[in-house]
C-alpha cells in the first residue's frame, strides 16, 4: 500500500522519500514464518559526468505486528506505537507494535546504470532524427493509404 500522492514517474531529483506498507501472508510449509514481495521501481536519474552509475540505499524496513485473534499465542502488547491502516483494502486504522529484529544487512546498496553527460547531444540528436523519420513513415503511409472523405 502506498500513499496516494505517491507519483512513480517522477525522477529521483524531483521526488521525496515515501512510505510503503506491505501486508505480509503466513508461509504454508512455515508455522512462525511469512512472506512478502516488493517490486523494485527505479527512478530516473540524472546523467553523470565520470561514471556511468549511481549507487541507491535502502535502509532497513521497520517491522510492524498487530495482535489480533489470528495470534493467540502473542499476548497483546499495552501499549501500540504505530498507526496505520488494519488492512490492504480498508481504510480502518489499527495500533501497531515495532518490532526490534536483528538485521542481516545493516543496509542494502543498488548499483543503478545511468547516462553519461557527454552522451547528451548525441542522444537528442538520434531522438530527433527517428522521430521525424518515424512521422514521416506514418504521414507517407496516411496519404497513400487513407480513403479521405468531405
Amino acid at each position: 500500500m502506498v500513499s496516494e500522492n505517491f507519483n512513480i514517474e517522477a525522477p529521483n531529483y524531483l521526488s521525496k522519500e515515501s512510505e510503503v506498507l506491505i501486508y505480509a501472508r503466513q508461509d504454508s510449509q512455515c508455522i512462525d514464518c511469512f512472506q512478502a514481495f516488493l517490486p523494485v521501481h527505479y527512478r530516473y536519474h540524472r546523467p553523470h559526468s565520470k561514471d556511468g552509475e549511481t549507487f541507491i540505499v535502502l535502509n532497513n524496513p521497520d517491522l510492524l505486528m498487530y495482535c489480533d485473534q489470528e495470534f493467540p499465542i502473542l499476548k497483546c502488547w499495552a501499549q501500540s506505537e504505530v498507526a496505520a491502516p488494519c488492512a490492504l483494502k480498508t481504510k480502518d486504522i489499527c495500533q501497531w507494535n515495532n518490532m526490534k529484529y536483528k538485521s542481516v544487512y545493516k543496509n542494502v546498496t543498488l548499483q543503478v546504470p545511468v547516462g553519461l553527460t557527454i552522451h547528451t547531444s548525441l542522444v537528442c540528436s538520434v531522438t530527433l532524427l527517428i522521430t521525424i523519420l518515424c512521422s514521416t513513415l506514418i504521414l507517407v503511409a496516411v496519404f497513400k493509404y487513407g480513403h479521405f472523405s468531405l
